[in-house]
């Protein structure tokens, strides 16, 4: 394995192509963790050198989700660095340089070959690739068609025979045949540098030690070892993680995507979900601290446990119920205060005619998984819901419709007068089931569909009761009556 200096370097190189996918997220932040686990620095760099898949405002959604996270960087657009710029676009001299660097030393050369002959050998055999047929031009006759001003690009001049190896951190070394590789573009003809070239030279400009990608890139990565050695500069160790999975409706598992649900880490804040749950989920997806089975962590927790010798090499699973579990959790050790902040405005805008929101969000507060279930789980506070009968029937219960009728018309005289909060409001019904031989869960059935309406609630009976109040409740109860009754 190759030796670096003592400070670790990696970087975050996002395209601004929308918005941020959860696997580009996950190698943002192991990237992260693997510099601050070892007191290195992380830079942030917009790799955007491919104009034609630029959409606007996305630099912005990087920056924010970046933010957002908690994983701040130490050189990167807005922060500055000695290495800057840190937008390709606004390096694209620094790339021409290099690249006529190669073609002088014999690593790459000038092909003049138009797109629509390009388009012919794609036709051709179907597959597309380059058939080479500039590679060994003359230096009169190249230096004849620049002169003349013909549009060109520059490839790399990748061997024709013999093997290319590198080591990978997780995967361990790996071994492509040199005739396997295609010459690849480094500089295009509108100026502009390749993912494929940028990268390595902005990798060694600003001193980057260790390249955290997607294992898409395990047999691009020879291209990229070839330039290295090509320029004489110091190869990075490279760390892979493993694919990202989504299962479908038909329990089929494939790379994740759209058609499994929200991916963006914009999608999942929209739909309720907390930035730390989203993250620290994201975090075992693929890796697992080793000493103990901590699934719940905070971000300093994270980076003294996170290791590279922990990553797995198997794909994992984006799985949408655990990650409800995790959001859960995250809820419940918010503070009071913090859930009632993140919940007030759902609440007034799906209840505005409520007052109590304090009371209303501290029923709520450990029973979702999202912020995203509140509308709908308190719907029936808004308005009263229309009336079904079969709500009445319940087989755990043992309740019927007459029974309910029979045990509303019981409780109603006792609830004027009675002392309205929860443990009060609990010990009246409970009493009234004792004295009645009635199960006090047929009682509090009852009172909870009259007052709620539907079957399934934030919350029991006599909580519901304490949130709606008095004469909200009491006027349900009354016309579950009227309505039992007919």
């Amino acid at each position: 394995m190759t030796e670096h200096n003592s400070q670790i370097v990696t970087r975050f190189a996002p395209s601004p192509t929308g918005f941020m996918h959860i696997g580009n997220l996950r190698t943002a932040l192991y990237s992260w963790l693997l510099a601050k686990s070892q007191g290195g620095r992380f830079i942030l760099r917009i790799e955007d050198t491919d104009q034609e898949r630029l959409v606007p405002g996305a630099v912005d959604v990087i920056m924010d989700t970046l933010k957002i996270t908690g994983l701040d960087y130490d050189e990167g657009p807005g922060v500055g660095g000695a290495h800057g710029p840190y937008v390709q676009s606004e390096r694209k001299e620094i790339y021409r340089e290099y690249a006529e660097q190669l073609v002088a030393a014999g690593h790459a050369y000038y092909c003049f070959c138009t797109p629509e002959r390009l388009q012919s050998l794609h036709d051709a055999d179907g597959i597309g690739g380059y058939d080479r047929h500039c590679r060994d031009l003359s230096a009169d006759e190249v230096a004849r068609r620049l002169a003349a001003g013909e549009p060109h690009v520059i490839r790399q001049k990748i061997p024709l025979t013999g093997e290319t190896s590198y080591y990978d951190e997780v995967f361990g070394e790996i071994t492509l045949a040199n005739s396997d590789m295609q010459d690849q573009i480094l500089l295009k003809a509108d100026g502009f540098p390749t993912y494929n070239f940028a990268h390595v030279v902005d990798d060694h400009l600003m001193g980057v030690t260790h390249v955290v990608r997607g294992s898409e890139y395990l047999t691009s990565t020879p291209k990229y070892a070839l330039l290295y050695d090509a320029f004489g500069w110091e190869r990075p160790h490279y760390v892979h993680l493993p694919l990202l999975m989504g299962r479908g409706e038909d329990g089929k598992v494939s790379k994740l995507s759209k058609r499994h649900g929200a991916v963006s880490f914009q999608d999942l804040l929209a739909a309720g979900y907390l930035p730390q749950a989203v993250l620290y989920y994201i975090a075992l997806l693929g890796w697992c601290p080793k000493d103990n089975n901590q699934e719940i962590f905070t971000l300093e927790e994270l980076t003294k446990s996170f290791s590279v010798d922990a990553i797995s090499k198997s794909p994992s699973i984006f799985d949408y119920d655990k990650l409800n579990w995790f959001n859960s959790e995250y809820i419940k050790a918010l503070s009071p205060a913090e859930f009632a902040e993140r919940a007030l405005p759902l609440l007034k805008e799906t209840c505005p005619a409520y007052v109590a929101y304090d009371k209303l969000a501290a029923l709520l507060h450990t029973r979702v998984n999202t912020f995203a279930e509140i509308p709908g789980m308190v719907d029936f506070i808004a308005a009263r819901l229309p009336f079904d009968a079969a709500l009445y029937t319940n087989k755990k219960n043992k309740t019927t419709p007459e029974l309910c009728a029979q045990i509303l018309a019981a409780v109603r005289p006792q609830l004027t007068d009675a002392l309205w909060q929860n443990d009060a409001l609990f010990a009246l019904l409970k009493d009234y089931a004792a004295a009645s031989g009635i199960k006090a869960g047929a009682v509090m059935w009852a009172v909870r569909v009259a007052v709620a309406r539907k079957g399934v609630t934030p919350g029991g009976a006599t909580e519901l009761l304490e949130v709606l109040g008095r004469e909200e409740s009491l006027a349900r109860i009354d016309q579950a009556l009227q309505e039992l009754a007919e």
